[in-house]
């Protein structure tokens, strides 16, 4: 039925397949919020293998630095700096029920997308255009983002600085 060749991406894709989800249900499982930032973590960092396997290494170091290493330390820094009340959720059998029917139902609708897309197959395209030339990935992404969005690069820079800089503020007004 299915004509499948196993080879080391065909495997790999499954193992970071099986460590992002196994890592999602734990986000959603498990009671203590550093173990969740945890499993979140264990989400990026399979995301990133999943970039790698397709040749966008730039996206995969992005994903490690950014996500997996700075948005899980500051989830852990704002855990440590507010306070937690352990009250306990009541547990909703039936709203556990229709998220199940609801998760199984978009699997069911999206495995059948995806089986009826009919996906032509070209030549991958490199940096001259050539069919099976090797491309830079990151030379081009940093080639449009230095010339064409210079500007909104630079806006963003300053507006993340000045977000910083608020957060840093409140922080210590908190304090005092």
């Amino acid at each position: 039925m299915f004509n499948v060749e196993v080879n080391g991406p065909f495997v790999a894709f499954f193992v970071f397949a099986a460590i992002m989800i196994g890592g999602a249900v734990l986000m959603i499982s498990l009671e203590k919020v550093v173990h969740m930032v945890v499993s979140m973590a264990a989400v990026f960092l399979g995301l990133a293998g999943m970039y790698v396997l397709l040749d966008a290494e730039f996206a995969a170091f992005v994903q490690v630095l950014i996500y997996a290493g700075a948005v899980s330390i500051l989830m852990v820094f704002g855990i440590m700096m507010t306070k937690h009340n352990a009250a306990k959720e009541p547990v909703r059998p039936l709203h556990e029920t229709l998220a199940a029917v609801g998760a199984l139902s978009l699997f069911g609708l999206l495995f059948y997308a995806i089986r009826q897309t009919d996906i032509p197959e070209t030549g991958a395209a490199g940096a001259g255009g050539a069919p099976g030339a090797v491309t830079d990935n990151t030379l081009a992404i940093g080639e449009l983002l230095y010339t064409g969005y210079i500007v909104p690069f630079e806006l963003l820079s300053v507006l993340l600085t000045v977000a910083f800089i608020g957060a840093i503020s409140l922080a210590k007004k908190e304090a005092e």
